[in-house]
């Protein structure tokens, strides 16, 4: 696929390749912001509620500088490919969010996803679903904004601004804590990382 503007060449180098979720996190900044009437943002100028976490936000946090690093990139798990962002600046807020059946669906690319997914693809196999890949990303990346997504203007009030937290060490691991962020088990004043092992619970929730 031949790279479009140099923006979403940024976005390719962030991301590590080219394809469908990321030119539709693409898209859909472009047209927030340009809604918006905003600039990439510097420190929390903006605020960008994401409804998944897949290739769409990386996009995102590339073109709107909204990061979770910063305070203003906020996931909310729901499973979407959809995107608000509020501007502190002037209070408005925008929501973009995906259309059905904007790509016609391909069994192939279903089918290739799947092998893929299974460990069972051959390697000429990868290189047509890669192709095919390319081929949507293109599709949607010719699309006008409007043609793809939900534009809707929303009015929600915006989220406190990062804070700094001073830390204490955890009474049971040793390690600096941020103190918002400990609890108290048994009299002690610790990390939520011990506190679930103290309750036989996985220190990470995405395991199982």
């Amino acid at each position: 696929m031949d790279l479009p503007p140099d923006d979403f060449k940024k976005c390719v180098e962030f991301h590590g390749h080219v394809c469908p979720g990321l030119v539709m996190g693409y898209k859909a900044t472009k047209a927030a912001m340009e809604w918006l009437e905003e600039r990439r943002s510097e420190d929390e100028e903006i605020v960008a509620i994401v409804e998944n976490d897949a290739c769409f936000v990386d996009a995102v946090q590339v073109l709107s500088g909204c990061t979770f690093g910063k305070g203003n990139f906020i996931f909310c798990d729901y499973g979407k490919m959809a995107v608000t962002f509020l501007s502190r600046s002037t209070g408005k807020g925008i929501r973009v969010s995906l259309k059905g059946a904007v790509v016609p669906s391909s069994p192939e690319h279903r089918e290739l996803f799947q092998k893929i997914q299974e460990g069972r693809a051959t390697q000429e196999e990868h290189d047509r679903f890669r192709q095919l890949h390319e081929e949507r990303s293109k599709l949607l990346m010719e699309k006008r904004p409007e043609d793809l997504f939900f534009l809707e203007e929303v009015s929600i009030p915006l989220p406190p601004k990062a804070r700094i937290e001073p830390s204490e060490v955890c009474e049971l691991c040793g390690e600096p804590t941020m103190r918002t962020k400990m609890v108290i088990l048994e009299s002690k004043r610790i990390c939520r990382a011990c506190a679930a092992r103290e309750q036989g619970k996985s220190v990470y929730p995405c395991a199982k």
